[in-house]
C-alpha cells in the first residue's frame, strides 16, 4: 500500500438513511484516510466499479432495510469476479446478531453494529488494512 488508506462507503439498495454512513465517511477521512462516499441507492457493481476506480483498499458496506444479506453477498462476489479479492469488506447497520457469522463466512471482515464508535471503526479499518498489507 502507497500513501493513505483508500475506503469506499456505500449505501447499496434502496435504503434511504445515510446519516450513519456519513459519520462514518466523516471519521474515517478525519483519521487521515482518503473516502469516497458514493451516496445513496448504489447497486452492488457500481459499489465494485467505484472501489476499482478509487483503487480502495475497504469497501464499507451500510444496510438498514434488512437486505443485507444478499447485497454484501453480491459485492463480495463482485470484487471476487474482478480478482479483487485484497479489497477489505466491512459493513454496519441494522443486522442481527445471527446473521453476522454467515456474513463472515461470506467474506464479510466486520460488522459493525448501532451503537458502535466512530473510533472503533477507524482503529479497526487502520489495522485490518495494514494487517492485510504485510501478509
Amino acid at each position: 500500500m502507497s500513501g493513505r488508506i483508500r475506503v469506499v462507503v456505500a449505501k447499496p439498495g434502496l435504503d434511504g438513511h445515510d446519516r450513519g454512513a456519513k459519520i462514518v465517511a466523516r471519521a474515517l477521512r478525519d483519521a487521515g484516510m482518503e473516502v469516497v462516499y458514493t451516496g445513496l441507492h448504489q447497486t452492488p457493481e457500481q459499489i465494485v466499479q467505484t472501489a476499482l476506480q478509487e483503487d480502495a483498499d475497504a469497501v464499507g458496506l451500510s444496510v438498514l432495510s434488512g437486505a443485507h444479506m444478499t447485497l454484501f453477498a453480491r459485492v463480495i462476489e463482485l470484487l471476487r469476479l474482478q480478482g479483487a479479492t485484497d479489497v477489505l469488506v466491512f459493513g454496519g447497520g441494522i443486522i442481527p446478531d445471527e446473521d453476522i457469522p454467515v456474513l463472515t463466512e461470506l467474506g464479510v471482515a466486520k460488522v459493525f453494529t448501532p451503537g458502535a464508535a466512530t473510533q472503533e471503526i477507524v482503529d479497526w479499518v487502520r489495522q485490518a488494512v495494514t494487517a492485510a498489507v504485510v501478509e
